[in-house]
């Protein structure tokens, strides 16, 4: 089930938001409340497959045990090694059998074809494993509790009950932002419910449903259709365009299901962490880092390039953690070398520019031009990043620079399939958004009456332009 259906808008959320406020107004307790809320998200996320339920909760069941026996461990820390190593093997393992089996098959058999070995002899089954959705999400986030707990960092669970309403709370279910435990502990016993957090979630949501139907999917046909052309069917200028398309696609799709996954949260009466802070508007590829999918970047940072040692053990170990982080980071986005290339590109940007410290490089460049020379950049990796085959990427960057078959033609600038799916004014409304306007947070930051009207307004655009397609599902729910 995803957000941007009129499954979810129309019937899932109205029943789920009426139920609980039901209870509440009963005054049901937080048990109660959050069984209710466990069970939607069962519903929720069982939607698609009831199978890979049974998945989450084993990770789930296996986690909360693991984090008893780290608390009832008291100052026994072999015991604690023991269970945040059992956590950590039990679920990457899981999150590499899903993820990475076909990846890795498949590596194997290029290496096979290489030396002439012909093909390897694969059982069936192998060959069709399904990447369960979110299984990147929900096992980071029931990972970081035993972590947290074994650092001190975080107070156990009152309950089965309620860790296992955390892990499958709806909102943050299937693509995050990537919420912690220890951030969300105090709230699950106590949280308020008011009129004004409950009305800016509603406009949170909306403005979230807005972006996503109004300008991600739009930009997503752009970027398709770039990415989709044949050798010889693209030109240069085209080959920009898709690309800025797909930049503008990503960042308005994955902030949309943030906002509206912040929305719903509020709904509930919890508060969930920030994800984005106007990326395009960064200065470098640092502050990018600073600004994009904050969940996973401080996740990256707290739980493996300090881990790893961080800066701590020189400038040389220091490089070395920055690329192990990065090249793990885009492994975790998807199985394929396109992403490690991706991670290892953002990786040694941020050694170099590092290395060249905050007063060298283009630091005392105008701040426009930085900007300008981060998106850059920023471009060239996206390509790896949409790119469905390293062959496609090499020669999409090779168009892009004029180095390959381009579309011979003096007519349009962009080929026919494009331009079908090109709307100047909204790539100007995507260029101004991401710029020159506030962002999101920013715009709803306090609830006033006329950011509410303009939220409704934009939620009726956004539904009466989601009838009018077919299923669209979030770009990171592949993640």
């Amino acid at each position: 089930m995803v957000f941007s259906s009129h499954i979810f808008i129309f019937y899932f959320l109205p029943l789920v938001v009426g139920i609980y406020y039901l209870l509440l107004w009963r005054g049901a307790g937080s048990n109660v409340r959050h069984f209710f809320l466990t069970c939607a998200g069962m519903v929720f996320y069982g939607w698609w497959n009831p199978w890979f339920v049974l998945l989450m909760l084993g990770t789930t069941t296996l986690d909360y045990n693991l984090g008893r026996m780290i608390v009832n461990a008291g100052d026994n820390q072999r015991r604690k090694k023991l269970a945040v190593v059992l956590s950590v093997v039990s679920n990457l393992g899981a999150l590499a059998f899903f993820k990475y089996t076909a990846f890795a098959i498949e590596s194997a058999q290029s290496v096979a074809h290489a030396m002439h070995w012909g093909d390897l002899a694969v059982p069936e089954f192998f060959r069709n494993i399904i990447l369960p959705a979110g299984i990147s999400f929900y096992v980071f986030q029931s990972l970081s509790y035993c972590i947290d707990l074994y650092r001190g960092h975080a107070r156990p669970a009152e309950s089965f009950l309620d860790f296992t309403c955390f892990v499958s709370l709806f909102p943050h279910l299937v693509a995050g932002p990537i919420v912690r435990y220890g951030i969300i502990a105090d709230q699950m016993r106590h949280r308020e419910h008011t009129v004004e957090k409950f009305s800016l979630g509603i406009t949170r949501f909306g403005f979230g449903l807005a972006k996503k139907i109004l300008l991600a999917d739009p930009m997503g046909g752009i970027a398709d259709a770039a990415f989709g052309a044949g050798a010889g069917n693209l030109s240069t200028f085209s080959a920009w365009i898709g690309v800025i398309a797909y930049a503008f696609q990503i960042y308005f799709d994955f902030s949309a299901y943030s906002d509206m996954a912040i929305g719903l949260a509020k709904m509930l009466g919890f508060y969930f962490v920030e994800n984005f802070n106007s990326p395009y508007k960064s200065e470098s590829i640092t502050d990018f880092w600073r600004r994009w999918h904050m969940s996973l970047s401080t996740f990256l940072r707290d739980y493996l390039y300090i881990p790893l040692g961080g800066n701590r053990h020189g400038t040389a170990r220091t490089y070395v953690n920055l690329m192990l982080t990065m090249v793990i980071g885009g492994l975790w986005h998807g199985a394929s070398w396109n992403f490690v290339i991706w991670g290892g590109i953002h990786g040694g940007m941020l050694s170099l520019e590092r290395m060249m410290g905050k007063n060298s490089f283009y630091g005392s460049w105008p701040k426009p031009l930085k900007i300008a020379i981060t998106f850059f950049i920023l471009l060239i990796t996206w390509v790896f990043f949409r790119a469905e085959t390293f062959e496609v990427a090499t020669r999409y960057l090779a168009v892009m620079f004029g180095a390959g078959p381009q579309l011979v033609s003096t007519a349009p600038l962009l080929n026919a399939e494009m331009l079908r799916n090109f709307n100047m004014v909204q790539f100007i409304i995507c260029a101004l958004g991401v710029w020159a306007m506030p962002n999101t947070q920013t715009i709803l930051h306090k609830f006033v009456w006329w950011k509410a009207l303009i939220g409704l307004v934009l939620f009726v655009l956004a539904i009466a332009m989601m009838f009018t397609r077919g299923h669209s599902p979030f770009l990171y729910f592949q993640f």
